[in-house]
């Protein structure tokens, strides 16, 4: 969707990118289609500086059977709280606000980086793009620099083999999803970026207290955690503790018993020091998976 601006305009940090969109005038621009809640396209703008965002007001979220009311905006937000304490960044800029529908989640918007069709071409205009990170293969084993995940119907009887890049980037999101309880990473939800950024977005689905993980991610399932993915856990543990900072705003956000399951999900990764595997009592993989 056509924007006049869709990045502030100056650098600005993540504190003040954070201030801009809790603070900062929103302007609906128009209503992004597709998804299964209202995702409205907006400018914020204060003092002169002005950035594209996304606004899902609570108002039109869609109950779901397995999550409270009225709570998807909020576990954006705490999503974007323990993206942040991992050190990653990889959530963009996301606060609760009031907006013209009511109150919801507001977050950065990212220009994501076109993406080519194959490993070695272009994206069919002639100009580079990102390298893919998920593909479909006929082979019965992934190649080089890939990570298998599953067989998938393509049709007419036919199976392909699904995909996605040996990418440390992906692996860190492999690791914040197992830690959010992400139900629903799609495809759709991974965002390239210029300069070699990669994001996740839409959480609202997260930090149940059941094993809800379902994601497109599992090539590192039961493989050691990297030695960085360790140091993160570990501090996790300690940023999780009762009465921290970070506790004390997940408070706002999620339920005593979530943060508590949350805990045991960190806990359990400290203590296996490795990538969960399915549970094989709920889908592993969220349907449609783009």
């Amino acid at each position: 969707m056509p924007a006049p601006e869709r990045i502030p305009s100056r650098s600005l940090t993540g504190t003040e990118l954070v201030d801009l969109l809790a603070e900062g005038e929103l302007t609906v621009l128009g209503q992004i289609r597709g998804a299964s809640n209202a995702v409205l396209y907006c400018t914020v703008a204060r003092d002169g500086e002005e950035a594209a965002c996304v606004y899902k007001p609570v108002a039109g979220e869609q109950p779901l059977w397995d999550f409270p009311d009225g709570t998807l905006a909020a576990r954006e937000v705490a999503a974007y709280e323990i993206s942040e304490a991992t050190g990653w960044g990889l959530v963009p800029p996301t606060v609760l606000r009031d907006g013209p529908y009511g109150e919801g989640m507001c977050q950065l918007w990212i220009d994501a980086a076109p993406q080519r069709e194959d490993g070695d071409g272009d994206g069919g205009d002639g100009e580079a793009g990102e390298p893919p990170l998920l593909a479909l293969v006929e082979d019965e084993e992934p190649g080089k620099g890939w990570k298998a995940v599953a067989h998938a119907e393509v049709g007419e009887g036919r199976t392909a083999l699904l995909v996605h890049a040996d990418d440390a980037r992906l692996r860190r999101l492999a690791v914040l999803d197992a830690v959010i309880n992400n139900g629903d990473r799609k495809g759709g939800h991974l965002l390239p970026a210029p300069g070699g950024r990669l994001y996740g977005i839409d959480h609202g689905v997260t930090f149940n207290a059941d094993d809800k993980l379902r994601t497109l991610l599992w090539g590192w399932a039961g493989e050691p955690l990297t030695a960085e993915a360790v140091e993160v856990v570990e501090r996790l543990g300690a940023e999780l503790a009762p009465g921290t900072p970070l506790v004390t705003r997940l408070a706002e956000l999620i339920t005593e018993v979530e943060i508590e399951a949350l805990r045991g999900r960190v806990a359990g990764l400290r203590a296996t020091g490795r990538h969960p595997e399915p549970s094989g009592q709920w889908p592993s993989i969220p349907w449609p998976p783009v």
